[in-house]
């Protein structure tokens, strides 16, 4: 059967918008409605599919904005959702001129949408999307053949000659539900487009791939599309894997500038990724490391902030040097200050009256045992202060001695944490003025220390799974990195009091935190000092990462090199290097055992997984990070 010819869209056509919401929290992040009610104008009538339904807040915000709300069981992708609402509506589907299809994986609008309504409304095709994606040979999924050139579904606008045919109603019928990633883009994102080709059915595209320079520009030149127009930009950018990424010079950053220029609130895409995306991924992705000046240009002192200093203070010789560092602060402050005993007290005070400070108020508490160190008597030493809710921001900073290391380890570990938190009066400011830039930041802390320490590849060290258990008791369900977690390393920070709030409500006690010989890894103590970022992204405040100008040419050029020397015996991209190396797996000491099961993993993964179920797990070296 001939497909009837395409033509415009009258400007008394009714149109059908269907929005996927895909959540495993039930919830609605801000980004959702904001893009809803910039398409209300341009529907008749608005369907959110919700997999697994939705809180009764998160159904509240959604009033108003659309028109029904249908729940689904829980998929993994959108193509369910829409499936889900063709069944749901049945033959009313046909009541409509145009039916749009789209998926809660894109932000917006970046730029308006009436002009490319306007543009498409008048371009006679049977089916649209906003972006597409070029041929590729070979197929990157499958690394043979051809991927054809394709819509991409995100956004997929079909008309009433195709919704009324059979080959709309057979492709839904015959779609399954892929279990992973590969082949959805195989069977769905290419086999839509193709399968209404084939019953002849025509197609366009809003921003052609063809007059881009990539294959996939939404994800390769999001930045060009938005110059040129383009109201939607994926989470790709911001959630994919780093290493490919960085293979194909995507910057997160550079984009999320551009939308922001174009007027977009970059606070609502940065609270749905700090929710959704483990945070070590999205400070590389979103390249949120801050290089901050030491001469003020930041601080908007017409609007200061109330401050908190907690300092835990063991070393008491080290007071002088805190109370330097607190009042490098751009406003006066109120400082806490948590020590384990009435004698340690007493010469902490001595030495706080005989020098000047820019402290408003002094409080020395003797908490109720050192179990925990910094740990315990923050979260719960410091729990009613905190929780009081008189203070814009507080600063974590305590008597920072690592002697287990030596002396010039432990100097640099010093160092590093307190001249990237506060290094000048002018970078303070600086930092402050972070917070006051953007109401979603919850927390900022200097990068992984990797100078003197053997923190890289291992940062979890054995605290993964305990953090797992964690988590969960604290209702923190932000997806965790893979080798190494975004945390502050040595527990210094400044931080909003509210993005710690799953931290500092639950009831810790002393006793949680074993005795002195348990602040190891493991330990109670460590796990929390790799809690705040994901217990901050929970509550949908993103983290940021912040150095001094002195120190990043120490880290840059560490970094540069001995990434140059990893890199050197492993050939590719980087990114081909560590999909070959992971795969190689551990490699030991380089034994005969390590390397001939290094050769089974790469070449017979079958036989290596059976060889191993039968052989001693092979003994690891202890850790020699932190």
């Amino acid at each position: 059967m001939t497909a009837p010819s395409p033509a415009p869209l009258e400007d008394s056509a009714r149109r059908l918008i269907v929005y996927a919401i895909s959540d495993r929290r039930r919830e609605v992040d801000d980004y959702i409605p904001h893009a809803l009610r910039a398409l209300r104008p341009y529907a008749d009538r608005i369907l959110a599919v919700v997999d697994g339904g939705l809180t009764p807040q998160s159904s509240a915000s959604l009033e108003g904005v659309v028109d029904e709300i249908l729940e689904t069981e829980r998929t993994p992708f959108h193509l369910k959702a829409y499936q889900a609402a063709i069944r749901h509506l049945g033959t009313r589907i046909e009541g409509y001129d145009e039916v749009l299809l789209a998926a809660d994986t894109w932000y917006g609008p970046i730029r308006p949408f009436g002009p490319v309504f306007e543009r498409m409304n008048a371009t006679a095709v049977h089916f649209w999307a906003m972006t597409d994606r070029a041929a590729e040979v070979p197929n990157p999924f499958t690394h043979e053949g051809e991927l054809a050139q394709h819509l991409q579904p995100h956004w997929f606008a079909a008309r009433s000659p195709l919704i009324s045919s059979a080959a709309w109603r057979a492709y839904w019928d015959a779609l399954e539900v892929p279990d992973d990633f590969a082949p959805t883009a195989l069977l769905h994102d290419s086999e839509l487009t193709l399968a209404f080709r084939r019953a002849g059915f025509t197609d366009a595209t809003a921003f052609p791939a063809e007059e881009y320079p990539t294959a996939d520009p939404s994800l390769e030149n999001a930045d060009l599309l938005l110059d040129d127009g383009c109201p939607l930009l994926r989470r790709r950018p911001f959630a994919d894997w780093p290493p490919f990424l960085d293979r194909h010079a995507i910057i997160g950053r550079w984009t999320m500038e551009t939308a922001r220029r174009h007027g977009y609130p970059a606070g609502l895409l940065l609270q749905n990724l700090a929710r959704n995306v483990p945070p070590k991924v999205l400070n590389t992705d979103a390249s949120l490391l801050e290089v901050l000046p030491d001469v003020e240009t930041m601080y908007d002192r017409s609007a200061p902030l109330s401050l908190l200093v907690v300092a835990h203070i063991f070393y008491e010789e080290m007071t002088e040097e805190i109370l330097q560092r607190a009042d490098m602060l751009p406003e006066r402050y109120d400082l806490v200050i948590t020590t384990p005993n009435e004698a340690k007290a007493r010469r902490i005070r001595e030495r706080i009256e005989a020098v000047a400070h820019s402290a408003l108020s002094v409080d020395i508490r003797v908490v109720d045992s050192n179990e925990g160190r910094d740990q315990s008597a923050f979260l719960i030493g410091c729990r009613d202060i905190l929780l009081a809710g008189d203070h814009d921001l507080v600063v974590k900073i305590h008597s920072k001695r690592t002697v287990q290391d030596g002396l010039n380890v432990g100097e640099h570990f010093r160092i590093h944490q307190f001249t990237n938190l506060l290094h000048t009066p002018g970078y303070a400011a600086n930092l402050v003025a972070l917070f006051q830039r953007e109401e979603g930041l919850g927390l900022v802390f200097p990068p992984m220390i990797h100078i003197g320490a053997a923190a890289m590849g291992r940062g979890w060290a054995t605290n993964k799974d305990g953090f797992a258990i964690v988590a969960g008791a604290l209702g923190v369900r932000v997806p965790l990195d893979d080798v190494s977690p975004l945390a502050p390393f040595g527990s210094m920070f400044v931080a909003r009091p509210a993005a710690l709030r799953l931290m500092l409500e639950h009831s810790w006690a002393y006793a949680d935190f074993g005795g002195a010989h348990e602040y190891r890894d493991g330990s109670l103590a460590h796990i929390l000092e790799r809690m705040p970022a994901y217990a901050a992204g929970e509550l949908g405040f993103h983290a940021r990462t912040v150095i001094n100008h002195d120190y990043m040419s120490l880290s840059h050029t560490a970094l540069d090199f001995k990434l140059d020397q990893i890199s050197a015996t492993t050939i590719g991209y980087t990114n081909e290097q560590i999909e070959f190396l992971r795969r190689a797996g551990f490699m030991g000491d380089g034994q005969f055992r390590d390397l001939a099961m290094m050769y089974l993993r790469l070449n017979h993964p079958r036989l290596e997984s059976r060889i191993r179920k039968i052989l001693p797990a092979p003994r690891r070296r202890k850790s020699q990070g932190r």
